[in-house]
């Protein structure tokens, strides 16, 4: 380097390739440094500037302090959680008062409700005593290791119910029933409807033969599961769906498929809700290719460790209008 330094001195220094060849040198530093740890220090050293690689102390301190502050809450309920729950899957929630305000204002413009309506659709579940009174005995009949809570909290299935409640379905469908706590808010739904006059008739699918457990009387009175593939239910289902849930297999390409093949058993005004819709834009990519509307409910979850998934629905361009009349 020191011979190069004194060629340019003797020979290029002041010169017009000297120049050009100096603007060059210290570009290239200027790009060199900006996007490296490294600089020159005092003594003309290159060394690597640590500073620039990890923050101060201070600093870290109050970062951190962030990180702890949004997360140590819901550690704090998961820990309770551990000792307290047995459920082992599709965990089990309240939503938070707000969320439910966001998720009453959603369900009306897609079902062209008044906001107050789909509220009081909603609050009607949460009073539910008896289909919580129901969920709690067949839980404690089914024994305490089945992965079940004998508390009924139904998360965003009390979307499920309003839909229900506010579009008046003939057919329900929803695939995947698991436990079975969804078929028995959406036939609770179909109760209310029936003593108001509307009837209408749920099938639910699993490909587990012990599926269903929660599902008992009155509420399986409205509807029956089918065991096996959802795909091959689906296909040999001769009736046209006014509600469809997606709640089966959860990978992308099956309940790609599942919209597929109930895409022509729709009712003209039939909505789609996809439980997966939080993970995949399946829902939303059938939307688009069927000229069908797309919304995404995201779920807040009170008093849980768990973040939430949340409800995609599509429907048609002109929103549903409840046509029925009761009979």
């Amino acid at each position: 380097m020191s011979a190069l330094r004194e060629i340019y001195i003797r020979h290029f220094r002041g010169t017009p390739v000297g120049d050009a060849v100096r603007s060059l040198w210290y570009a290239c530093r200027r790009v060199f440094f900006s996007v490296t740890n490294w600089r020159i220090n005092p003594r003309r050293v290159l060394v690597w500037d640590w500073r620039k690689r990890f923050p101060s102390a201070w600093e870290f301190q109050y970062r951190a302090v962030y990180v702890a502050r949004y997360y140590w809450p819901r550690l704090r309920i998961g820990i309770s959680w551990l000792l307290d729950s047995r459920e082992t899957s599709n965990f089990t929630y309240d939503l938070t008062p707000r969320n439910m305000e966001h998720l009453a204002q959603l369900l009306a413009v897609v079902a062209r409700q008044p906001t107050v309506d789909v509220s009081r659709y909603l609050k009607e579940l949460s009073d539910d005593q008896a289909l919580k009174e129901t969920v709690a005995a067949r839980v404690k009949f089914r024994g305490a290791h089945g992965g079940y809570d004998p508390v009924a909290r139904f998360g965003r299935r009390i979307g499920w119910y309003a839909i229900v409640r506010a579009t008046k379905p003939k057919l329900v469908v929803e695939t995947g029933v698991e436990k079975g706590l969804g078929a028995m808010v959406l036939c609770a739904a179909l109760m209310r409807n029936a003593q108001e006059g509307f009837q209408g008739r749920y099938l639910g699918t699993d490909i587990d033969p012990a599926a269903g457990g929660l599902f008992c009387e009155p509420y399986n009175a409205m509807g029956k599961i089918l065991y096996g593939d959802s795909i091959e239910s689906l296909s040999g289902l001769d009736a046209t769906i006014d509600l469809f849930i997606n709640d089966s297999d959860h990978s992308a390409e099956y309940e790609g498929r599942e919209y597929r093949v109930i895409a022509p058993k729709m009712s003209r005004q039939g909505i789609i809700v996809g439980d997966n819709a939080h993970v995949t834009d399946e829902l939303l990519k059938f939307s688009r290719e069927t000229d069908r509307q797309f919304l995404f409910f995201r779920e807040e979850p009170a008093n849980h460790w768990y973040l939430g998934a949340g409800i995609g629905l599509s429907f048609r361009r002109a929103a549903v209008q409840n046509e029925r009349s009761p009979g």
